[in-house]
């Protein structure tokens, strides 16, 4: 069946990625390796759940079987979380199919069957709109899109079983052990920046965030050149893209490989000693003050609300 073709390892961006392709006003149809997995995405509402199921554990053995998929149901449009596994996925998918492929796509929009999408390139200075025909191969990034839950459809799920890639296996596996929470989930953040004189100092960031129910981010440089912060906990282009309802830069300078990762929050709050810092270009408030002094204020003000 022709239609839009989903696939994602995670469970909440597979959800994101159902609801853009609903946006298409064709048939949506995710794709999984499990049956567990198939039962987790069904609450998204997807018209079909095609659950492959081969010898392989691997999910990137199964290239060959999603494309050989997607070339029989005459798909328009195969979306591809951009995980790890999402991107190596769509990138073998897409050279055995000789179909174009749009990479980090930002808005993604659908129009008389073809998909046209956004990027920003060259650490977020300019931004580049592709436009495919035919197949066309499309890698989403988490927090583009929200995840609903849609009890209105009720999905067919079909279970085939393929051939996967025999040459594709695991020799052996280690856990990556992360630091700090999700931030891309996050309502609220408090990210640190560079006006931080000493790492003791972030307990002021961790305080206000604390009051306002916040996770703590940071930038680029306070998690890898000075090792503050956990790499998870960055923020930028290289990092963490995020979408919070509230984001309070404390000392952040707003460079344009950080303020990439922040600019679907609804409210940006910049506070920075320097009235001319690119920060408040970006920000909805802006306070120009020793953030050593305005966020105790702040914290002590949100406690008293």
């Amino acid at each position: 069946m022709a239609g839009v073709y989903v696939y994602s390892d995670n469970t909440e961006l597979a959800g994101e990625l159902i609801a853009l392709a609903r946006t298409s006003g064709q048939e949506v149809c995710a794709l999984t390796m499990s049956d567990s997995h198939a039962e987790e995405i069904v609450k998204f509402g997807p018209d079909t759940v095609f659950v492959l199921k081969g010898q392989s554990p691997v999910a990137e053995s199964y290239c060959g079987a999603i494309a050989k998929l997607l070339s029989d149901q005459d798909a328009s449009v195969f979306l591809a979380g951009a995980t790890v596994r999402g991107r190596d996925i769509a990138a073998q998918v897409a050279a055995r199919l000789s179909a174009g492929l749009i990479s980090e796509a930002g808005n993604v929009s659908f129009n008389n069957g073809k998909v046209r999408a956004s990027r920003f390139m060259y650490g977020g200075l300019t931004e580049q709109i592709e436009e495919g025909g035919a197949l066309t191969v499309v890698t989403v990034p988490s927090g583009k899109y929200t995840a609903e839950e849609n009890g209105s459809v009720k999905s067919v799920v079909v279970s085939m079983t393929v051939d996967t890639d025999p040459r594709i296996r695991i020799k052996g596996s280690s856990p990556v052990v992360k630091e700090g929470a999700d931030l891309s989930k996050a309502k609220r953040i408090v990210c640190v920046g560079m006006g931080f004189d000493k790492k003791e100092d972030l307990a002021i960031a961790e305080t206000l965030a604390k009051s306002l129910d916040a996770e703590v981010g940071c930038t680029r440089c306070i998690a890898e050149d000075r090792g503050w912060m956990p790499a998870e906990t960055y923020i930028g282009i290289s990092g963490a893209v995020v979408k919070p309802d509230l984001y309070l830069a404390l000392g952040v300078s707003g460079q344009i490989q950080h303020t990439f990762g922040v600019r679907d929050s609804k409210i940006i709050v910049g506070i920075n000693n320097n009235e001319k810092a690119t920060i408040f270009g970006v920000s909805d408030y802006g306070i120009v003050g020793d953030l050593y002094e305005i966020a105790p204020l702040l914290a002590e003000a949100v406690k008293n609300m």
